[in-house]
């Protein structure tokens, strides 16, 4: 792609080390610094190979990945809490298990109805949107303590990489097509390239802290936000790199 045409995905990156293990920790300040803001049912086009604002799907069309066995057995529990009036597939849960082994031996939600099992559907009583995240809001929790942990890091991604001598490189980044695999190529619409997305008040280091404080740690998310506070106060006496979805505009 040439150097000057207005797509191209340059970002701005920081790396510092752990003081406390073999590990060097890298985040994308672009998208950390972005005003990126999910707006499932306000906008959201879902993840399908065509727009569908109306399923009020989110990227929740393909079920979701537990990440390990803990993340399943956390899943699982908080499953047998809700009832039929808080989750719209109970009945289905219940019966046949709101889990189950797809044909790669991975433990993953079942999809009912094009979708998550977990998904509650327009109509519902409680209206869209995941059954453990809105459980969550009624208990006075975060949506983190409840929901899969691919479902709550979304758009975040944590990528941990081993060097021969035990050196760890830990990335935080912001969740590409890619990541889902081949059929990422495939989606109408995906919401970190999209600038309607990029209309939030906050930056995505402060909106998204828990998340964040839980991925990396609450010691390295305090020492990337003092690194962020001062490059702001920095970058106010020059010109820094803004997100590629909002360039592109």
């Amino acid at each position: 792609m040439a150097a000057g045409n207005r797509h191209v995905d340059a970002r701005e990156w920081v790396s510092f080390e752990d003081p406390d293990e073999e590990r060097t920790w890298v985040f994308d300040v672009s998208f950390l610094t972005s005003g990126w803001n999910c707006i499932y049912g306000r906008g959201c086009q879902g993840v399908l190979t065509e727009p569908a604002p109306e399923l009020v799907h989110g990227c929740c069309s393909y079920g979701a990945h537990m990440v390990d066995a803990k993340d399943a057995r956390r899943v699982e529990k908080v499953a047998r809490t809700l009832g039929p009036d808080e989750w719209q597939f109970h009945e289905q849960g219940r019966k046949r298990g709101a889990l189950k082994k797809n044909k790669h031996g991975e433990t993953v939600t079942r999809v009912v109805e094009d979708a998550c099992i977990f998904l509650n559907r327009p109509g519902f009583p409680t209206g869209p949107g995941c059954a453990l995240h809105q459980a969550a809001l009624r208990r006075g929790k975060n949506p983190l303590t409840l929901k899969p942990e691919v479902c709550w890091q979304l758009p975040l991604r944590r990528e941990d990489t081993v060097a021969e001598d035990g050196h760890v490189t830990s990335t935080v980044r912001q969740w590409d097509r890619k990541h889902w695999g081949p059929g990422g190529n495939d989606f109408a619409w995906w919401c970190t390239e999209a600038p309607e997305a990029f209309g939030g008040e906050r930056p995505v280091y402060l909106e998204m802290e828990a998340e964040l404080a839980a991925m990396v740690g609450r010691k390295i998310y305090r020492t990337l936000v003092s690194y962020l506070e001062a490059r702001s106060a920095s970058v106010s006496r020059g010109v820094p790199l803004p997100h590629p979805a909002v360039r592109s505009r």
